[in-house]
């Protein structure tokens, strides 16, 4: 015997009511957002090589990378300021920034190249969540700004 029509229409709701849920907690939140590009300049995301445009949004895990002639400016959501030089590349391993929930950190790793950086909300907030790394070290940001310089 089938079920009455009533619980399939009811289970068919509650299907379609739930899926989106689901879906949208597995989408990554935006970090930030790139405001200036000059030159060459990409955007690596889960293997894919993208070019970088002005207004694009940036993700945890991205990888920023400039040619010889690229120079990129990105504000990220806490009003972080992160600039990248030419023939430089950077990898934001980590964001978060939801300072009502207290869970703040910032992880930019530098692997190659010249980057500013100027500090936002959360250094601010929670200095010790915020860390700069480089293939030699780690730098911990009190609220500052700073030019780094990495070779190969």
């Amino acid at each position: 015997m089938f079920p009455p029509r009533s619980f399939v229409a009811g289970a068919l709701v509650l299907v379609l009511v739930v899926t989106p849920t689901v879906a949208s907690a597995a989408a990554p939140a935006a970090a930030g957002r790139i405001k200036i590009v000059s030159g060459s300049v990409s955007v690596v995301r889960a293997n894919a090589v993208l070019p970088a445009k002005a207004g694009q949004v940036l993700f945890e895990a991205d990888t920023l990378r400039t040619g010889a002639d690229g120079r990129v400016g990105v504000t990220l959501n806490d009003d972080t300021r992160v600039s990248l030089g030419p023939g430089s590349e950077a990898r934001l391993d980590q964001f978060l920034y939801a300072p009502a929930e207290g869970r703040l950190a910032l992880v930019l790793n530098i692997v190659h190249g010249l980057v500013a950086y100027v500090s936002g909300r959360i250094a601010k907030l929670s200095p010790d969540a915020v860390k700069l790394e480089t293939p030699n070290a780690i730098v911990g940001v009190r609220g500052t700004t700073l030019a780094l310089r990495v070779d190969e």
